[in-house]
């Protein structure tokens, strides 16, 4: 009974501080922090403990498959540079500078421990940074840089972590770690293919939502568990397996099941997220006490902990300057490369595209194999690789990362409830482990709140510029063309039947002209879908979701050539989605009846 109330107490306190939040203009994980703090001063209060298996392994695979899963997989592989370079190589930067501070200042651990509470500060915790650029309006490209970011570094971290612990215990080489985190990345990646695959074929085959939005609740420890048993990157397989289900859903999953799983994981992600930052508010008090049971300096701790998000912040500034510079340095080349491929082309385009084109671009061919574009097929092949370079290109040039953005980037590094929890990791036998444990607390809530409460007025600041609004008119103005051609496609096919092999009714296709805003002989005359008979209602349903099945499938071609921008691709996907569900209950209700 007490848990029921402390758990119907604890939803309503995070539903009422995230509104309130909402109201004040601050991120809600900022808020429930605070006040979290401040309830584990009140008297009758429970202090609940942090436990690290149940953030770890219960509440961060869910959070990161929710993440991983809205995630367009074409923004990821476009800013792979800057998510590698913040979640791989500054993590290892921050471990092995923070190492050194805590060796420094804590004489008393060893350096495999010092590099231990490293890892565990090292990795950035996005919801706050993501929520607050949002609602200010930071453009596309620079929030998919700090998701992506938040998505991949704890794998970094943890994975550093494990090393630096085996230290503890033993002796590990340079070479060791490196071989570790090499396989690590690689035995998760491949289970998490397996795992996204597999998971959009086998609940493409459930029609019910109920039960497919079920099996997807457990998809993110089915590439967890298997993983870290083979001693991978669990989180890193789940990252994996969330991006590809995200970028195969459409192809395997209906509209309702998509719509129902988005809302659902929605609300899952948020619960779990607010949570865990209130519970470690709550634990502040338990960190104390502990610290003070075993003799040893509560000032000493945050003063500590403030030296260590002094490195930490330090480190991530002077990081992000050449980081960006590399980023501009793409941008150069990608001006470089662009004539070359406008030239490319034109060739494609013309009649005379033929061997020298694949030969101008660096294709190589083998000797005496003749023209590599002897067929209509590879001719496709190649038209589809330069379109998608093309693209790729364009994305460098129009969506830059300047210094106004690297500020932004720099500013960005809180650290979260994942410090806190990887904290308590370590082992019993640490030297000072309390003392540790409330460092990292500290280095957590000082980088959150300070970075976290700034954050708007350093982008308000620097004025980093947001997207174009006026582009993503265009995208979508061009991307209903190409969904209504494709209506068209299959409203004008001469072949096209029922099911049972008669014509459509005529007052059906103009309606389904209508519909799909293509002009029909009489479409100005027939405003409603067809429902006076049940023939007419039934031929209606059946047709529209046909051209809505074409419509899908020229989004996903459009969406391969990497021409639109995947702002203007998710909102034509669900607009398509909420039609197509609409149409699929219309459709199941008729067939009970």
């Amino acid at each position: 009974m007490e848990f029921t109330l402390v758990a119907v107490v604890g939803v309503i306190s995070i539903v009422a501080v995230a509104a309130f939040s909402q109201k004040l203009g601050v991120a809600a994980p900022l808020s429930l922090v605070v006040v979290g703090i401040g309830l584990s001063y009140v008297p009758g209060v429970p202090h609940p403990e942090l436990d690290p298996d149940w953030v770890l392994a219960g509440v961060l695979p869910p959070l990161l498959y929710s993440g991983a899963v809205n995630m367009p997989v074409v923004d990821f592989r476009r800013n792979l540079k800057p998510i590698t370079g913040l979640a791989v190589v500054l993590v290892a930067a921050g471990t092995l500078g923070s190492g050194w501070l805590f060796h420094t200042l804590l004489p008393g651990i060893s350096w495999p421990a010092a590099f231990a509470l490293g890892a565990v500060i090292s990795p950035t915790d996005a919801v706050a940074a993501t929520s607050v650029g949002r609602r200010l309006g930071l453009p596309h490209r620079l929030l998919t840089v700090l998701e992506g970011e938040g998505l991949v570094n704890d794998a970094s971290a943890l994975v550093l972590l494990r090393s630096a612990l085996a230290a503890v215990a033993g002796s590990v080489s340079l070479w060791g770690i490196a071989g570790e985190f090499v396989y690590a990345v690689a035995v998760a990646v491949v289970v998490g293919l397996v795992v996204g695959q597999v998971n959009v074929r086998v609940r493409g085959r459930l029609s019910d939502p109920v039960l497919n939005t079920a099996v997807s609740f457990v998809i993110p420890f089915v590439a967890f568990v298997p993983a870290e048993e083979l001693n991978a990157s669990g989180v890193l397989a789940v990252v994996v397996a969330g991006l590809v289900t995200g970028h195969e859903a459409p192809r395997f999953l209906r509209a309702q099941d998509r719509l129902a799983e988005a809302t659902n994981w929605r609300t899952l992600a948020f619960l779990l997220e607010n949570t865990v930052f209130l519970l470690m508010g709550l634990s502040i008090k338990t960190l104390i006490h502990e610290v003070q049971r075993e003799h040893l300096d509560v000032g000493r701790a945050v003063v500590v902990g403030l030296a260590a998000s002094g490195v930490v912040i330090a480190v991530r500034m002077m990081f992000t300057a050449p980081l960006i510079a590399a980023l501009r340095g793409d941008t150069r080349r990608a001006a470089r490369v662009k004539p070359r491929l406008k030239h490319i082309q034109a060739r494609l385009d013309g009649d005379d595209a033929g061997t020298d084109v694949l030969d101008r671009a660096g294709t190589s061919r083998r000797r005496g194999s003749g023209p590599l574009l002897d067929t209509e097929q590879k001719k496709r092949r190649f038209a589809l690789r330069i379109t998608r370079i093309a693209a790729d290109v364009e994305f460098h040039l129009n969506q830059t990362l300047d210094w106004r953005g690297g500020v932004v980037l720099a500013w960005a590094g809180m650290r979260g409830v994942i410090t806190v929890a990887a904290a308590q990791t370590l082992p019993e036998d640490t030297p000072d482990r309390p003392l540790l444990i409330l460092i990292a607390f500290v280095v957590a809530a000082t980088t959150l709140l300070l970075q976290g409460l700034t954050l708007p007025a350093v982008i308000r600041r620097v004025k980093v510029p947001a997207d174009d609004p006026q582009q993503l008119r265009s995208d979508m103005k061009h991307l209903m063309a190409e969904l209504a051609e494709a209506a068209r496609g299959v409203l004008d096919d001469p072949q096209l039947r029922r099911a049972d092999g008669y014509v459509y009714d005529t007052q059906v296709l103009d309606q389904a002209r209508a519909d799909s805003r293509i002009p029909g002989s009489n479409s100005e005359q027939t405003q409603e879908a067809p429902d006076e008979q049940a023939d007419l209602r039934e031929q209606y349903l059946d047709l529209r979701l046909r051209v809505l099945a074409a419509e899908s499938e020229c989004l996903l071609a459009m969406r391969e050539t990497g021409t639109y921008s995947s702002a203007a691709l998710k909102r034509a996907q669900h607009g398509l989605d909420i039609e197509s569900s609409r149409l699929q209950r219309l459709s199941a209700a008729d067939t009970l009846d």
